[in-house]
């Protein structure tokens, strides 16, 4: 099983929605073989509290454009680890010191990883454009 057309797209509005705002690091992974309640987990790195809540307004504003609403958030918008629910696609939104201690993506390894259409580390690409 793969990820579904309408979870693509919901995670690529999000990966572009938490690139605009710089964050860190972007990355996708159909989890859709492995688990029955999401297509597409998205987890998204930042470096501080405040831009986590930026990047979580962000996506759930971008989202809601398209029609999606989430079913359940998780954490609050001054936590270091938000868990946003959609449904087809549950976004990590995550403090660089929680996401290089629980590693996401290395517990996801076996999955696929998803082409958001956005770079990895968008916050070093922004940099660099600038230069």
């Amino acid at each position: 099983m793969t990820a579904t057309e309408r979870s693509l797209e919901l995670a690529v509005a999000a990966a572009k929605a938490a690139a605009d705002k710089l964050a860190e690091s972007i990355q996708g992974i159909d989890v859709s073989a492995q688990l029955a309640l999401t297509d597409v987990f998205v987890i998204v790195v930042a470096a501080s509290e405040r831009q986590i809540g930026a990047i979580v307004d962000a996506i759930e504003d971008d989202l809601r454009d398209l029609g999606a609403k989430p079913i359940r958030r998780e954490g609050d918008r001054d936590a270091r680890w938000v868990l946003i629910d959609f449904g087809d696609i549950v976004v990590h939104v995550q403090h660089e010191e929680e996401a290089a201690f629980y590693e996401l993506e290395r517990l996801w390894r076996d999955c696929p990883v998803v082409d958001l259409g956005v770079p990895l580390h968008p916050a070093e690409s922004a940099s660099a454009a600038d230069d």
